[in-house]
């Protein structure tokens, strides 16, 4: 409960808004999309979260206005909502602790072996793929990524490949070290195959 309500509604400590203002966001800054997106985010947050998703069963289903707010509206929101903090709740209650050994060759999910994902982009926020299961490159997000690269407008794109991963799970699990000491070292000696996306032709130009 703590974890998972508490949490969300204390402020930050002194520290914690120390090391806020010290991330670098100046990469983030001069993207002219991104603050594009930021200018306008509750603009596209009232159409594509509440007016387009309402239209459907009101338009299409015939349902009535007060059925499509509270169950496409308050309790998808809802539903969302929980969903995402739970990925930190819980793996605050039951994620790896220092030291703590578990299955370095799996990536099923962290509530069934405990492994590290949701603490992926936390750990390796250069790396463009945003699928955290399996062979850590699927998803919606990745796909997107990679359309715009072919269009020339994602460059210099940076991956670990899931054996690299793998290989920084297993030593920091044996040598007690930092996962991202770990993870620094293991990157440092990645080769990527040759029929690896990003060994193509237009990102070994960028």
């Amino acid at each position: 409960m703590y974890s998972h309500f508490v949490t969300r509604l204390s402020k930050l400590s002194p520290h914690q808004e120390k090391l806020k203002n010290s991330i670098d966001m100046s990469d983030i800054e001069k993207d002219s999309v991104v603050m594009l997106q930021k200018k306008l985010y509750w603009i596209l947050y009232g159409i594509l979260f509440l007016l387009l998703p309402l239209n459907a069963p009101l338009e299409y289903w015939d349902d009535s206005v007060l059925s499509a707010v509270f169950v496409i509206g308050f309790l998808r929101y809802l539903i969302v909502l929980h969903a995402s903090w739970l990925i930190e709740s819980a793996i605050g209650v039951w994620g790896l602790k220092p030291g703590e050994k578990s299955p370095p060759d799996s990536n099923t999910v962290f509530i069934i072996t405990k492994t590290f994902w949701p603490h992926y982009h936390y750990l390796i926020p250069y790396d463009y793929k945003s699928g955290e299961y399996g062979t850590y490159d699927c998803g919606c997000s990745t796909a997107f990524i990679r359309v715009w690269a072919a269009l020339g407008l994602a460059t210099k794109l940076r991956t670990f490949e899931t054996k690299t991963i793998q290989k920084a799970l297993i030593d920091s699990v044996h040598t007690n070290q930092d996962l991202k000491v770990c993870l620094k070292s293991a990157l440092s000696q990645q080769k990527l195959q040759e029929e690896h996306y990003l060994q193509r032709d237009i990102f070994s130009q960028s």
